[in-house]
C-alpha cells in the first residue's frame, strides 16, 4: 500500500494523480466538497424543519442515507492536500492549517453568537463574554468542523513520523471504541480523525481511484450502485441495541461504511466532473466556496424555515426542508459574491493582517509583445 508521508511530492493536484507544482484547484475535489457541504446543510435544514413541524418528510430519508458517509468524506477530502505542507516549518504550517481555520472560527463565533445574543448570553454582556470564552475550548454549534480541522492538522504534524499503519490503526481504534469523555471536541476527535488521516496517508491511492473511475465508468458505477444499496440497507435498518439506532452505527460497521462512502463520493465526483461537467458545475462551485456556505448558512436557514412554517404556505415537511436547503446554500453564495471586492471581503477571505507569514503578492502575467 502506498502512503503519502512527510511532505513528499503531493499527488493530490490533478485528476490524473500527477503532481501540480502550481497548486491549481482540482475539479473533482471541488465537486466532492460541493456534494459534502450540501449534505451537511441538508442535515441541519431537514432536522430543524422536522423539529419545528413535529413530523418528517422525504428529505429525512435522504439525511438518514447520507449519515454514515457525510462527515467522513468531508474529512477525508480535507486531508488530501496535507502532504503538500506538512513538512514546512511550524510557523508556515500553522499559518496555512491552523491560523487560517481559527480566523474564520473566531470571526464567525462572534457573528453567530451575536445573532443569538439573548439565547447564548442570558441577556447580559458578562454572559455573552462567558459564552465566547467557552467557545475557545469547546467549539460552538456548526462551527465545530472548522475548529477541529485545525486540531487535526496540529496533531497530525506532531505524530507524522510514526509509522503510517500504526497511525491508521490507532485512529481506527479510537473511532471504534465507545469513547465518551464529556468533551464534544475530544469525542469528535476520536470519532473523525481516522478519516482525515486516511485522506492524508492514502492520498496517492485516492487520486489513483479518481483517475481510474472516469476511465472505467461501467465498473465504477456498478461499484457505486452496490455501495448505495448496502449503505442504504444498513443506514435505514434500526437495531434493538441501546444507543445504536441503526446497523450503520454498530462498531466497525460504522467505520467501514464511512470509508466506503468516502470512496464512493470520490469516484462519483470524478465521473461527474469528467463526463457531465455542466451538470457538475453547480456542485463544483459550491465546493470552491464551501467555507462560505459552511460559515453563513445558519441565518438564511433559520429565516427561511421560520417564514415557511409560520405562513403555512407549504404543509409538506419534505418540501419545506427542500426549500430551506436551497435558501441556506444559495444565500451564502450570493453574499460571498456581493462582498468579494468590498471591505466586507474579510467575512470569507482571510485578510493580510490575519497571517503570521507574509502574504506573497499574486503573480501578474504581462501581455505578450
Amino acid at each position: 500500500m502506498t502512503y503519502a508521508r512527510r511532505g513528499e511530492t503531493d499527488p493530490a493536484s490533478s485528476p490524473s494523480g500527477r503532481p501540480d507544482p502550481d497548486g491549481a484547484r482540482v475539479a473533482w475535489v471541488d465537486t466532492a466538497k460541493g456534494i459534502c457541504i450540501i449534505l451537511v446543510v441538508m442535515m441541519h435544514s431537514t432536522l430543524g424543519v422536522g423539529a419545528e413541524m413535529g413530523r418528517e418528510g422525504f428529505m429525512h430519508w435522504v439525511v438518514a442515507f447520507a449519515k454514515p458517509f457525510r462527515m467522513p468524506d468531508f474529512f477525508l477530502v480535507s486531508g488530501l492536500f496535507l502532504g503538500r505542507v506538512i513538512a514546512r516549518d511550524w510557523r508556515s504550517y500553522a499559518d496555512k492549517r491552523v491560523v487560517h481555520f481559527f480566523y474564520f472560527y473566531l470571526l464567525w463565533l462572534v457573528i453567530q453568537s451575536a445573532a443569538k445574543y439573548g439565547q447564548v448570553s442570558g441577556g447580559s454582556p458578562l454572559g455573552f463574554l462567558q459564552h465566547l470564552a467557552h467557545g475557545l475550548y469547546e467549539p460552538y454549534s456548526t462551527l465545530w468542523f472548522i475548529y477541529i480541522l485545525a486540531v487535526f492538522s496540529v496533531v497530525t504534524k506532531l505524530v507524522r513520523h510514526v509509522s503510517a499503519p500504526v497511525l491508521l490503526g490507532g485512529a481506527a481504534l479510537l473511532q471504534i471504541l465507545p469513547i465518551e469523555t464529556g468533551s464534544f471536541l475530544l469525542d469528535e476527535f476520536c470519532e473523525r480523525w481516522v478519516y482525515f488521516l486516511a485522506g492524508y496517508l492514502l492520498s496517492a491511492r485516492i487520486f489513483a481511484l479518481a483517475a481510474w473511475a472516469p476511465a472505467n465508468p461501467g465498473p465504477a458505477l456498478i461499484g457505486i450502485a452496490i455501495w448505495a444499496v448496502v449503505n442504504g440497507a444498513l443506514a435505514l435498518t434500526p437495531t434493538s441495541l441501546g444507543g445504536v439506532p441503526t446497523l450503520a452505527e454498530l462498531p466497525v460497521v460504522g467505520l467501514l461504511l464511512g470509508l466506503a462512502g468516502a470512496v464512493a463520493i470520490v469516484a462519483a465526483a470524478s465521473i461527474l466532473t469528467s463526463h457531465m461537467s455542466r451538470a457538475a458545475e453547480p456542485l463544483r462551485y459550491c465546493g470552491q466556496n464551501s467555507i462560505a456556505i459552511y460559515l453563513a448558512f445558519f441565518l438564511p436557514m433559520a429565516a427561511t424555515r421560520t417564514v415557511l412554517i409560520k405562513t403555512g404556505i407549504i404543509q409538506d415537511a419534505g418540501l419545506v426542508s427542500l426549500f430551506v436547503l436551497i435558501a441556506a446554500v444559495a444565500a451564502p453564495l450570493i453574499l460571498e459574491r456581493l462582498v468579494r471586492h468590498t471591505p466586507l471581503a474579510f467575512l470569507f477571505r482571510r485578510p493580510a493582517w490575519a497571517h503570521i507569514v507574509p502574504v506573497r503578492p499574486a503573480l501578474r502575467l504581462q501581455p505578450a509583445e
